[in-house]
């Protein structure tokens, strides 16, 4: 058997999209450090699939290990829970953050860094209001002339306030001063600097990139357009089911778009490769896993139900989005290997757990990679499920993907919170998360005894901004991703939907999920 790794780095890039990866099949666009990193030293998994969702409750999968989708929205770690830091710091290992993710400086991700021994936020991207103005001396380069993150809402009529970042990239003045390249060398100061210093360390680079905004100096900015483009550069993609078929956007619009999201990827991918040199020139190899995940993917244009999907709409997880690339690099295993069993982003917190032995107090619903990296399991689990809390509840076997709906309305449906944060919306209309009211009562969480606050909704009340479900009652999907990956063909009606009605049934009663949810869905 297999010693465990000494230590531990994991390097999460927001928005990766599995399928532009070479070492996935890509060929769009060029990623030959993280092809390298397949080839030579990772196995790669190749059905790893989203939990919670978006951003912050996909963090709070990796970093807490169990999945919030069912209780809540996008939110802070709660009162009764612990992430891997803060037992990882009882064990003497010491952890660090490396980092340009806004969100986990702002209201409802606030508490997220906290339990490190150390971390460098690196400022200006995306939302982040680093900057009050623009920088006077800007004369349009590395940083060309682009639309502000509202042009998008602007064609409907709304008024948004200017992204943080559109201020931020005027003070940019080489490569090295984009937020993904400055927190890629800190990793690198890190792993170089520091950790000889610690017995035992754990990195977590939550690296931004690619996410949007899909802005690049040269030479990467237009790297993969070469059409005559005589607008503003597009750095802030649409979110909509239906761009390029509704009118709203131009397919060459769209072909702009999803080059920029490359020429970022690409990007990133080069400044990933001083990770993997460092690691090279320090032997890291031997004793240090390197793990490589995202969040999600990106929609860019990809075609389902006729339609064009950009962004993160409120659509089911399709295979671009939900689908996602996990290589991992383990001492003593060869890389350019393939596991090809079904796993899921809290089983890269039970990893942890079981590499630095260590348990922590609240529920968690992962399972450790290790028998599967070690070849003594060729299996940990036979489901995994995901979602957006108040849209569809989604369920894989492996080979047939379920997205259940609610079935006449988007109610009852609960959050339970004792934080009640969410991100920041910063749209005029739109709320984030209205307060609690009289309606609000004490419960508790599965496996916990310490009271939260359980919140109803009903039809017609203000919603989070997360809860779409009430465009999508009685919508149900159900894919052979075996032998449709591409995901065409609905087969909704046949015999495999009512297995995965059991199956779902099965893993919502596994997870004690709140009642409302199981009548929401129409399992009761």
């Amino acid at each position: 058997m297999l010693e465990s790794p000494k230590n531990v780095a994991v390097v999460l890039l927001d928005s990766l999209n599995r399928h532009l990866l070479g070492c996935y099949g890509g060929k769009e666009f060029s990623t030959p450090n993280i092809d390298r990193f397949a080839s030579q030293q990772a196995v790669r998994f190749t059905n790893h699939v989203t939990g919670s969702l978006p951003c912050m409750p996909a963090r709070h999968d990796i970093l807490c290990g169990a999945l919030d989708f069912l209780w809540r929205p996008w939110g802070s770690i709660e009162i009764w829970e612990q992430p891997i830091t803060a037992v990882l710091r009882g064990q003497g290992v010491t952890s660090y953050l490396a980092t340009d993710h806004p969100h986990l400086f702002e209201a409802g991700g606030e508490n997220y860094h906290t339990e490190f021994s150390g971390w460098q936020y690196v400022r200006g991207h995306e939302g982040d209001l680093w900057r009050t103005y623009n920088d006077p001396s800007w004369m349009g380069s590395p940083a060309m002339p682009a639309r502000p993150g509202g042009w998008f809402w602007s064609r409907y009529g709304i008024d948004t306030p200017a992204r943080g970042y559109d201020r931020s990239r005027t003070f940019f003045r080489t490569e090295d001063d984009y937020p993904g390249p400055q927190t890629m060398k800190d990793a690198e100061r890190f792993l170089r600097k520091a950790s000889p210093h610690h017995e035992r360390w754990f990195l977590f680079v939550d690296e931004f990139d690619p996410h949007e905004p899909f802005d690049t100096p040269p030479p990467w900015s237009g790297m993969y357009f070469d059409e005559p483009w005589n607008d503003e550069w597009i750095i802030w993609p649409p979110y909509i089911d239906g761009g390029i078929t509704g009118g709203v956007i131009t397919e060459k619009e769209g072909r702009h778009i999803r080059a920029n999201y490359g020429a970022k990827l690409s990007m990133i991918d080069h400044w990933f490769g001083r990770i993997l040199d460092t690691f090279d020139d320090m032997n890291l190899w031997k004793d240090t896993a390197l793990i490589v995940c995202t969040d999600h993917g990106h929609y860019l244009g990809d075609e389902r139900d006729g339609r064009d999907i950009w962004g993160k709409p409120g659509v089911p997880q399709y295979e671009p989005l939900g689908h996602t690339p996990l290589l991992v690099s383990w001492p003593g295993v060869d890389g350019g290997a393939t596991i090809d069993s079904l796993t899921t982003n809290v089983d890269l917190f039970a990893t942890l757990a079981d590499v630095f032995d260590v348990q922590v107090g609240h529920r968690t619903h992962g399972t450790s990679l290790k028998p599967l990296l070690e070849n003594t399991n060729s299996s940990i689990r036979d489901w995994a499920i995901g979602g957006v809390w108040g849209n569809w509840v989604q369920i894989t076997d492996g080979n047939h993907k379920y997205a259940r709906s609610a079935v006449e309305s988007n109610y009852p449906i609960s959050i339970y919170s004792n934080r009640w944060s969410t991100m920041p919306i910063h749209v005029n209309g739109i709320v984030g998360m209205p307060p609690p009211d009289r309606r609000a009562y004490l419960d508790t969480m599965p496996g916990t005894d310490i009271p939260v606050l359980r919140q109803p909704f009903e039809y017609g009340d203000r919603m989070p901004i997360w809860a779409f479900g009430d465009r999508a009652v009685g919508k149900h999907y159900l894919f052979d991703i075996a032998t449709d990956p591409n995901e065409q063909e609905n087969r909704i009606g046949e015999k495999e939907e009512a297995e995965m009605i059991e199956l779902l049934r099965v893993a919502l009663t596994e997870l004690e999920a709140p009642s409302d949810q199981f009548e929401r869905i129409g399992l009761r």
